[in-house]
């Protein structure tokens, strides 16, 4: 019987890789990160995609990622933090499985990007990442919004998994 995908999505630092893989971990299926495929199709990281071929190049490969990972079954797919912004991305993944946006407030996802290290943020590159974060959260808001919404802000991350399991097993 085919399994239906897991579809994370939100906001960077929201949790959706360190959740996705609980929960690929927990459901015995397959987690996947669409900017580390974009990163190995590329040969190259995301920030240095972005200088080199620009934001609109970025998306236009995170559609065809869309295209391909909608076709698989039994993957927890952990989206970047824009895929989702595009109807078109959602349409065909929304096919294979259930979205899922990870939310936190935005003072928590400062604290979780600032501990990131080694990880370049290009979105948030400039003298104030917290306004940045601010702005692109009320940006997004209504786009994230049509997505069932877990707030991860203080928990657990097995809390988190649970929940998440927990829901999808109520959904159709």
């Amino acid at each position: 019987m085919e399994k239906r995908n897991l579809i994370l999505t939100g906001f960077m630092g929201t949790g959706k890789t360190t959740i996705g893989k609980l929960l690929a971990e927990k459901l015995n299926y397959t987690f996947v990160d669409t900017d580390h495929l974009i990163e190995e199709k590329s040969d190259m990281s995301i920030p240095d995609f972005f200088t080199k071929y620009g934001e609109k190049a970025f998306r236009i490969q995170e559609t065809e990622m869309a295209k391909e990972l909608g076709r698989r079954s039994s993957l927890v797919i952990g989206t970047g933090g824009g895929m989702m912004i595009n109807p078109v991305n959602v349409s065909l993944l929304e096919k294979s499985g259930h979205i899922f946006c990870l939310t936190a407030t935005a003072e928590e996802i400062y604290q979780r990007v600032s501990r990131d290290q080694g990880t370049s943020r290009p979105l948030l590159a400039g003298k104030d990442p917290m306004e940045r974060i601010t702005t692109l959260l009320r940006e997004r808001k209504e786009r994230y919004g049509k997505f069932t919404q877990i707030n991860t802000t203080g928990k657990r991350p097995e809390d988190i998994a649970n929940e998440i399991i927990h829901l999808n097993k109520s959904l159709p």
